[in-house]
């Protein structure tokens, strides 16, 4: 059960994800990239994979090291669970940058390429967008 829960994590996600490098355009993608219901399913696999091993994940936050957080990830649910987390904030960070891109007018031909390294490099994704980011705004001026 928890490979699937795995697994379905992505596929929760995936249907935004195409959405947005796919059809950016398409008028339902915005709507449904600006609601932040998308990740409710994801994080309900969060939760059933989280509630097994509730307790290890409180010791794990509660009072964190590299240890702790290694017999955390060590059970199958507790990897599961900590996989379902980064998709469901992986997927907020690219709604995020789907709409900042749309109202900046950054093309979709650049952002598609960055949405991919996003789902697969969420770290790297961000701080190329920041930078994209800082230099499509204009600064004021009187």
């Amino acid at each position: 059960m928890t490979g699937f829960l795995f697994e379905l994590s992505f596929w929760l996600a995936a249907p935004v994800w195409l959405l947005m490098i796919f059809a950016p355009g398409w008028g339902p993608t915005a709507r449904i990239a600006g609601s932040p219901w998308t990740v409710v399913p994801v994080l309900l696999v969060y939760l059933a994979l989280v509630v097994p091993v509730f307790p290890e994940l409180w010791t794990a936050v509660r009072s964190p090291d590299l240890d702790t957080f290694r017999d955390l990830t060590a059970l199958a649910d507790g990897a599961g669970a900590i996989w379902a987390q980064v998709i469901a904030w992986d997927l907020l960070i690219g709604q995020w940058m789907y709409r900042e891109a749309r109202r900046l007018g950054i093309s979709a031909l650049l952002m598609g390429p960055l949405l991919v390294l996003t789902i697969l490099l969420s770290p790297f994704g961000l701080l190329v967008f920041l930078g994209l980011r800082a230099a499509s705004v204009r600064p004021y001026r009187m």
